[in-house]
């Protein structure tokens, strides 16, 4: 297959363009810089924002998979969250055009999109029917609702497109866990090393995520499978609370202590770090209900076995 990957040079990228381009598949990268992927993986430039040279890959490639937005680990600034608006529509606004415009447009694009469309809560998990849509929820900051405006923009422009003959998926995915340096599990793992690897906050919050070797499975199940499109969540069907979550990686780290860190303490620390808090604080109870029914079956569906497998690779300095 030819696999075409937009903003596809960061972490979740690399563990795509491995995977795929280790099955033998054509990979080409769009790009706005230069990357470390794989060899052979054909990085093609482009802005994110204007058709260009770059939308001939689309034509006759068999999968999109448009991973595009300015990253969210940064302070929720005024400008912060209109590039953050701005990177993810304009990226899908153009891709959607590049393949209405293909001759021979790919069978499928699937979309990134995030879990923290769903509502910050502890009652119920989430899945893609019962799930409850966040924005509105009470007692929680008002700059979270910005980022579920930003991920709903982000959808409905995916489906928005005028492309008939293109199957689209939303994938709403949760923490994708891979050694890569400068991933989220290498942040973690970095604080559980130094210590402080202890609860965050209450401790109460919900932690969805999903070992990167399933989430690549994911991705190939609903490239394959032509009866699934629209909102699909990317997670592991066991999410765990933050204590617990921590709790387990500082075992399979074999880190006996890990300091807590109080929602105060936290919301200093993120001001000096130039990130928010919203990424550890917010409950994220989401369930792959769809992936689930439809027979996909997890390799690492429960969080102690998956943080044992990915302590081991990170000891032994292997990504893939």
């Amino acid at each position: 297959m030819k696999i075409v990957l937009p903003g596809g040079s960061g972490q979740v990228g690399a563990v795509l363009a491995r995977a795929f381009h280790a099955r033998g598949d054509e990979v080409v990268v769009l790009s706005r810089g230069t990357s470390c992927l794989a060899r052979d993986v054909r990085i093609v430039p482009w802005d994110g924002r204007t058709l260009g040279e770059w939308a001939h890959e689309l034509d006759g490639a068999d999968v999109v998979v448009n991973l595009a937005g300015r990253t969210v680990n940064c302070r929720y600034s005024e400008a912060n969250l209109r590039a953050m608006m701005d990177s993810r529509v304009d990226s899908t606004r153009v891709v959607g055009e590049a393949i209405a415009a293909a001759a021979r447009p790919p069978r499928v694009w699937l979309q990134s999109s995030t879990a923290t469309i769903y509502a910050h809560r502890f009652d119920a998990p989430n899945d893609e029917r019962t799930g409850i849509l966040g924005g509105s929820e009470p007692g929680v900051p008002p700059h979270w609702a910005r980022s579920v405006a930003i991920a709903t923009r982000w959808e409905e422009t995916l489906f928005a497109a005028a492309t008939p003959r293109t199957r689209r998926v939303a994938l709403r995915s949760s923490l994708i866990l891979s050694p890569d340096r400068g991933g989220i599990f290498d942040t973690l793992l970095g604080l559980v090393r130094k210590g402080l690897g202890g609860t965050c906050g209450n401790g109460r919050q919900w932690v969805s995520w999903v070992h990167e070797a399933d989430f690549v499975r994911a991705v190939l199940f609903l490239s394959e499978r032509d009866d699934l499109d629209g909102a699909v969540n990317v997670c592991a069907p066991n999410p765990v609370p933050n204590r617990d979550f921590m709790r387990d990686l500082r075992r399979a780290f074999g880190m006996p202590i890990g300091l807590p860190a109080p929602a105060l303490l936290l919301e200093l620390g993120a001001v000096f770090l130039r990130t928010e808090t919203e990424l550890v604080l917010k409950s994220r109870r989401v369930v792959p209900g769809r992936l689930l029914a439809a027979g996909f079956s997890f390799a690492y569906p429960e969080w102690p076995a998956a943080a044992r497998e990915l302590c081991d690779r990170a000891r032994a300095g292997r990504v893939a």
